[in-house]
Formats: structure tokens, C-alpha cells, sequence
């Protein structure tokens, strides 16, 4: 039985109209070729793990001997085998991964988790569906295939004679040594879960014996920085891997699958697997200094002799650096359909059931840093907008902007009040000055630790610090120095939010430390020499992906372009009213700043 979650995702031409967003890191993904066959973690790659990749004929046998009755797109034996099911009069289902949002009357729409019946798979790219009354195109991409293709529609209760539904829970159904349909389709996906944890296992040992071990031969083609680059911690995801598949094999009942209990074997690597996170963020990384080795011929000489002599497919080294990304947000997918087939009286369903809150919450934190990662230019683009800049860059503690907005701050010993734009980031808080003139332009004024201060919530009325009276008030106190900052909002809701802000920027640091989220030296480098030539350049402020152009150019593809990207905090000055005040001034003024 094909594996419901080895999924791979085609390159989408979509209808100027189709509106669909998935989104996350479960979006990245292969593009399947007959000339280059890609595998995935799935057990329907197993052919294409063999020394040699045979015709699509070769394939296609090679599927049918294996009791592979259901693949996914892609291209080869499996499309074969979807086409030939479904002209031998065969009812094929595919579960909707995603939304598909669709204004074209030639489409199909649905909502992730809708079954769809499989009426044409010829093209890799889109198939022709129905859902009820409904018919039209979908994006291959956007589907997988069900688990078992007899499971019963769960909106429609079995029927048996006389008419009479079934009772679902009384299990009369069974198969085989007394299993019920549940049981079974449970020993379906326990063994599709082991089959491809085996795959990923054979796929990680390539890559360090076939790659890595050859690449350290060769210190005058590569330093250890650049292995670094390139591999990231897949090493440590390796032997974290064969741990855990060792784990999972003891918890595999072989007589009677259905009955293991792997749910605990997740609950027990759930923090180790957070050793993904480091990967997923030094990908783009990765990408970037392979594109740069390939324009040299030697290294494109070098990885390929790397390849034969391992024996893998033939696919390039970004496409085998790039499965763990897929991996690791395959777990909750496989997870999620393990316990739709676990009955709540079975021994590991409160373990699977935790297990997948506990993938998803991984999967979670992966999404997150690799935002954090992401947003660091938007950083570094400010701080290159910002005038007179003094000291570190922002980026050297700070990765996230928690909150924004204007402050008047009372300093001593006059008890002076100025109005000042405040940006917190988490570990500092920095200052900046308006423009007198042009509004739009800030002047760097100074910054606070914040690391070192506490937050005191003033109330309305005199203040005995600086004897004088305030209204929607709070102060920072450095508890080192006594120093003291007085600061006062407009509005009683501004003052609660810049409270709320300062919880939330302790918080950030807290789960920072917990989790180990850090920033490299290359990426804070690489991402202020972006905004540095962007700024010089003198062109608009955007924040440039090469790593997604390079994604792009590759055999596997991500989603178009024209699909909306992960919004990240605006850096901009909240929007003014206009004031005819200052136009007088400036047509008044013989110069201009």
C-alpha cells in the first residue's frame, strides 16, 4: 500500500485566477522526471534506490511486482499505474492536503481534508477530479493518495443486507485473521511509517559516506567552513535517525502490526528532533554555495564521481540536501493518519495522539525560526535607512522587532521631554529622532539593554523621581546602575500595549535561551551587505531572495511565485494626517535637508 504521506510536489502553472496558498515548510518539494527520478522518503522509491534506474516499463514492473497498488504523480511507473487503475474501471481517492481556491469554472475548489475521486491522472501536473456534482482540474500537488483505496466514505455509514446501515463501531467488518477494516488500514500506514524511515535512513548514509566523507579527502578543494555550509548537521540528524529508527523497530509487532505502540518512540525524540531546525535555517545557505561551487567545473566533476561511486540516483546534491526538510514535516501527515485508524481503546492511542501535538508543535518551531531567519534583512534594511548609526548593528543581539511607536521621554536632571520613535527589539530598546522637516527620515539617538532593566508601571499624577506630574506613565529601572527612564504615552491603550510588548520582548528571550535560536556570524554579515548595496544603490527597499530565485532554477520547484509569501513585521512609520502647517514651511524655506 502506497504511503499516504510520501508526497512530492510539481511545479504549478497556475490560472491567473487560482487563489491557492499553502503554506509552510511542507510546500517545498521534488519534481519528479523520468531522465532524473527524484525519491522522497517514501517506500514507493524503493526502485529508485537500486544501482541502476530502468525505463518506465521497468519501473511500472517493478511497481506491480511490489503489491504497490497506488502511487502518487510524478511521472514513471506509478502514473502508469494510477492511469491503469482508473481505465480498468478502479475508484481512486486522493485527500485534499491543502485549500484549493479557485475563480476558474474549469477547476475543481475544495478545502484541505475533502476526498477527491481521481477521474484522469495523463498529465503529471494537474488531474481531473470530482467532489459530488462537481468536476474539473486540480493541482496534482495539492493531493495524496488514500492510505487503502476500500476504505469506506466516512460521510456515507456502511451498507449491508436488507439495506440497514451498518453500526461503524460494532466492527463486523473484518479482513483477514479476524482484523477489522480499521485494524487493517492501522497496519498499513505502522508499515509504511517503518519502510520509510529505512528509506530516510539509506538516504542520510549516502550523503555522509558518499559526500561528505569524499569532500574532507579533499582540503584543497574544501575548508571546513564550506563543509559546514553545505552539509549543515545532517551528521547529527543521522545518528539521531538511527536511534530512533532502532526505537521504532522494537516497538514493531511484526506478526501483528497493528497492534505496535510506536506513539511513544515520537513523545521520546520530540526534542531531539528539534536538531532539524538548525538545518532547515542553513538550507538557504547551503543552496547558495553549491550554486556558487557548480559554476566551476571541477566541483561539478567532483560531486557527480561522488555520486556514481556511492551508487545513488541521478539527481543533483542539492535535490538529496534537500529531503530532510521535506522529512521532518512529513512526521505530523504520517502521525495524523496513524491515529485516524488507532481506536481510542487501543493501548497507543493516547501516546500517538500526544505524539502528533508534539511533531506539530516541532514543525511549528522550525516555521518560526525560519521566519526569524527571513526577517533579519527587513532588520538590516532599517538600520541602513537609519541616520547617523551609531555602535553594533542591531542584528548583533537582536533578531526580531516586538513593537514600535512614539514616546515622549523624560530624562534628568531638567526633567526635559522629548518626542522620540522607540523601536524594541528583543534584547534592546533603541531610540530615534524625526526629521524636522521630512518626517519620513529618523536619526539614530541612542539605545537601552534592555537585558539589564525592569519595568515600573507609573500611575497617573506626580511623580516624586522627577517631581512632576505624568500621565500614562511607566519606567524602566536598570537594576545595576539605579538609573532611571520615564516615559509617557498619548493614550491609556497606547501605554498598555508598550506593557504588553515589554512582556512580550522577555518572553522572546526566554524561549530564545530554551531553544537554542541563534543567529551565525555569516547570516548577520550577509544580511547587512544586502541592505549595505540596496542602500548605496539607491533603488527602492525590498528584501531580495536568492535563495528562492535559486530554488527556482532547480529540478524541484517550489510553488509559483505569484503565491503570497510569509508576511513579516513592517519596519515603517505609522501613517501621519497630513498637516498644512509644515507644507507652508517648506515652500517658505529656501532650502531643503
Amino acid at each position: 500500500i502506497v504511503s499516504a504521506v510520501a508526497f512530492d510536489i510539481l511545479p504549478l502553472k497556475l490560472h491567473p485566477f487560482s487563489q491557492s496558498t499553502p503554506t509552510g515548510l511542507d510546500c517545498v518539494g521534488w519534481k519528479r522526471c523520468v531522465s532524473s527520478p527524484v525519491i522522497t522518503d517514501g517506500a514507493l522509491d524503493k526502485t529508485a534506490l537500486t544501482d541502476d534506474v530502468g525505463s518506465e516499463e521497468d519501473l511500472y514492473e517493478d511497481f506491480r511486482s511490489s503489491n504497490h497498488r497506488y502511487g502518487h504523480p510524478g511521472g514513471g511507473g506509478e502514473q502508469l499505474a494510477i492511469n491503469e487503475l482508473i481505465s480498468d474501471g478502479s475508484v481512486v481517492y486522493a485527500e485534499a492536503l491543502w485549500d484549493h481556491v479557485t475563480m476558474d469554472d474549469q477547476e475543481l475548489g475544495f478545502k484541505a481534508g475533502e476526498v477527491i475521486e481521481v477521474m484522469d491522472a495523463t498529465n503529471k501536473e494537474w488531474w481531473w477530479g470530482r467532489i459530488l456534482d462537481s468536476e474539473g482540474w486540480f493541482p496534482a500537488s495539492f493531493v495524496r493518495l488514500r492510505v487503502n483505496q476500500d476504505e469506506p466514505m466516512e460521510d456515507y455509514p456502511l451498507k449491508v443486507e436488507g439495506g440497514k446501515e451498518d453500526d461503524s463501531s460494532s466492527g463486523t467488518r473484518r479482513f483477514g485473521m479476524g482484523q477489522t477494516t480499521k485494524d487493517q488500514m492501522r497496519t498499513n500506514v505502522i508499515n509504511e511509517i517503518i519502510s520509510t524511515e529505512r528509506d530516510y535512513i539509506k538516504h542520510l548514509k549516502d550523503i555522509c559516506e558518499g559526500y561528505i566523507k569524499q569532500c574532507r579527502k579533499r582540503a584543497d578543494m574544501f575548508t571546513e567552513e564550506q563543509l559546514k555550509t553545505i552539509f549543515g548537521n545532517i551528521e547529527d540528524i543521522y545518528r539521531c535517525q538511527k536511534k530512533f529508527v532502532k526505537a521504532l523497530e522494537k516497538k514493531f509487532n511484526k506478526d501483528y502490526p497493528h497492534l505496535s505502540e510506536v506513539g511513544s518512540c515520537f513523545l521520546e525524540y520530540q526534542t531531539e528532533f528539534q536538531i532539524y531546525s538548525e538545518y532547515c535555517n542553513n538550507h538557504p545557505n547551503a543552496c547558495m554555495e553549491l550554486s556558487r561551487l557548480t559554476k566551476v567545473n571541477k566541483y561539478v566533476y567532483f560531486f557527480e564521481a561522488c555520486r556514481l561511486l556511492q551508487k545513488m540516483i541521478d539527481i543533483s546534491l542539492d535535490g538529496f540536501l534537500l529531503t530532510p526538510v521535506q522529512k521532518i514535516c512529513k512526521y505530523p501527515l504520517q502521525l495524523a493518519e496513524l491515529l485516524k485508524y488507532t481506536n481510542p481503546q487501543h493501548r497507543d492511542f493516547k501516546d500517538v495522539e500526544a505524539a502528533l501535538n508534539a511533531m506539530k508543535n516541532v514543525a511549528r518551531l522550525i516555521n518560526e525560526r525560519k521566519r526569524r531567519l527571513e526577517n533579519i534583512d527587513k532588520i538590516a534594511q532599517w538600520q541602513s535607512s537609519i541616520e547617523d548609526w551609531e555602535g553594533d548593528d542591531v542584528l548583533v543581539r537582536s533578531s526580531e522587532l516586538i513593537y514600535s511607536g512614539e514616546l515622549a521621554k523624560i530624562s534628568h536632571p531638567q526633567a526635559k521631554s522629548q518626542q522620540r520613535m522607540f523601536f524594541l527589539f528583543d534584547h534592546q530598546l533603541v531610540c530615534c529622532k524625526k526629521d524636522l522637516l521630512r518626517r519620513d527620515i529618523l536619526y539614530y539617538k541612542s539605545r537601552i539593554n534592555m537585558d539589564d532593566m525592569e519595568i515600573l508601571d507609573v500611575e497617573d499624577g506626580k511623580d516624586k523621581d522627577f517631581n512632576i506630574s505624568v500621565k500614562n506613565a511607566f519606567k524602566l529601572h536598570c537594576r545595576d546602575t539605579e538609573e532611571v527612564h520615564l516615559f509617557c504615552a498619548k493614550k491609556p491603550e497606547q501605554k498598555q500595549r508598550w506593557l504588553k510588548a515589554f512582556e512580550n520582548e522577555r518572553r522572546q528571550v526566554q524561549l530564545d535561551q530554551e531553544t537554542g535560536f541563534s543567529i551565525t556570524e555569516v547570516q548577520k554579515k550577509q544580511a547587512m551587505l544586502n541592505a549595505s548595496k540596496q542602500h548605496h544603490t539607491g533603488k527602492p527597499k525590498a528584501v531580495t531572495r536568492p535563495y528562492y530565485d535559486f530554488l527556482m532554477r532547480q529540478k524541484h520547484p517550489t510553488l509559483p511565485t505569484t503565491l503570497p509569501q510569509q508576511q513579516v513585521f513592517m519596519l515603517a512609520e505609522p501613517k501621519r494626517k497630513p498637516s498644512n502647517f509644515w507644507q507652508n514651511i517648506s515652500r517658505l524655506t529656501p532650502f531643503r535637508k
